[in-house]
């Protein structure tokens, strides 16, 4: 049976980009482990179902992160003063070739899959590694934890060390197939198309990675126009192309054939805007990753009015901290120094705007998920900020900005993914 109950406390969630509903003291329901609606006064048809009453606690819709490497969690935090193709180079691709050892990928898998858990993520896109065992594994544990998730089995068979690169193009292919059909009972834990990135994917890949997804219909995550040195590379490699996002273009990889996240999509030309937005790509936006890694800014403004499908991604271990609490602010903030320094034609973003990335704007990408409307996915955070004294009285939206700020995923009492408490 699918959970009835009530939960009562003060509610926040999106109810526009720019617009943030409250509700202080009142009841978000939820029947058959969807969400029935927020009521200050509680309905008569609804009385009959138990309450959990979160005293002074706030209610908020699940984050989601919609960009992060889960065999990057166990380095997360190393080679943060390199840029990004040194950074592969030196660290993530060593890192990555030890999940070609199962008893490695195990502990590891199962320390992301813990701390996931226990944040304020409720639904995730998240990158494996090439390796088929271990990628599986992972997504064994990710279906037991309550989280609903997407994963991706990398493909990459070019411009990688040895220890990580795939044979050929026929051996990734034939590799995604027997894996695509390993995880098939999977319930909770989904699969997603991974090419990494075109500099590490050949064209003869690609081409077959987008022939799979038109026979299958599953979305496909990669990264797109992350730094200047990967655009410039991927000039060098694609002659032909008419930018970066047409390597995934011209093969149907960019939206055309099934759902699709490109994360970062900091130095995106008009035409490539103009491609994601009639596609409906998803953007998944990394600001700590693209601080960290020098990448720039990317223009998230310029994506929200134009209406382009985004979320906000952590980019473990280009980010160090699996908190999307943190992408939250980190989004805020470099969208200030962009509007400062860029393009003062691009105002900074609100903490509303900001949240709603966190929830309804990645949301979308798992359906109707992220808000607390009639029919969405009941996913929720009780969150619980006595950590933060204060002599003010604050209004529920200032005490979840200071909560975002300050205490991150340490607030979260209380979580629930599709009506199912979690802990």
């Amino acid at each position: 049976m699918k959970p009835n109950f009530l939960l009562k406390g003060h509610i926040v969630f999106s109810a526009a980009p720019d617009r943030l509903t409250v509700a202080d003291h009142s009841y978000l329901v939820c029947q058959d482990g969807v969400c029935a609606g927020v009521f200050h006064e509680l309905p008569a048809r609804y009385a009959h179902l138990p309450v959990h009453d979160c005293g002074d606690c706030l209610i908020i819709p699940g984050l989601m992160d919609l960009h992060v490497h889960a065999p990057q969690y166990a380095s997360r935090s190393l080679g943060m003063d390199l840029e990004l193709l040194d950074w592969l180079d030196t660290y993530t691709f060593p890192a990555e070739a030890q999940y070609a050892e199962l008893s490695y990928a195990g502990l590891a898998y199962q320390a992301f899959v813990d701390a996931l858990r226990q944040g304020a993520t409720t639904r995730a896109c998240i990158f494996g590694t090439l390796h088929r065992h271990a990628t599986v594994l992972l997504m064994r544990k990710l279906d037991t934890s309550g989280l609903q998730t997407y994963v991706g089995k990398v493909n990459m068979d070019r411009n990688s060390p040895d220890c990580l690169r795939e044979a050929d193009a026929v051996t990734a292919l034939a590799d995604t197939r027997r894996w695509l059909a390993q995880v098939a009972p999977l319930r909770n834990c989904q699969p997603i198309l991974t090419p990494r990135f075109t500099p590490s994917c050949s064209d003869t890949l690609l081409s077959g990675l987008g022939i799979l997804q038109r026979e299958t219909g599953l979305a496909v995550q990669s990264h797109l126009s992350e730094s200047q040195a990967e655009c410039a590379w991927v000039r060098t490699l694609c002659p032909d192309a008419r930018d970066y996002a047409d390597t995934y273009g011209r093969v149907g990889l960019l939206g055309q054939n099934g759902p699709c996240i490109m994360a970062h999509c900091v130095y995106c030309t008009e035409r490539e805007i103009q491609a994601l937005q009639q596609n409906g790509v998803f953007i998944a936006h990394c600001p700590q990753s693209n601080m960290n890694l020098a990448s720039g800014i990317a223009p998230a403004r310029r994506y929200l009015q134009d209406g382009i499908p985004m979320g906000l991604g952590t980019d473990v271990a280009g980010g160090a901290h699996l908190s999307v609490f943190r992408a939250m602010t980190d989004a805020i903030a470099v969208s200030k120094l962009r509007w400062r320094l860029v393009d003062s034609a691009l105002p900074p973003l609100t903490f509303a705007e900001a949240f709603y990335l966190a929830t309804r704007g990645g949301g979308a990408f798992f359906g109707k998920v992220g808000a607390f409307a009639p029919g969405y996915a009941f996913d929720a955070l009780v969150l619980d900020d006595c950590a933060l004294p204060t002599p003010q009285r604050l209004t529920t939206r200032e005490r979840l900005e200071r909560i975002a700020y300050q205490l991150e995923d340490r607030a979260v009492r209380h979580k629930y993914v599709d009506g199912v408490q979690l802990f």
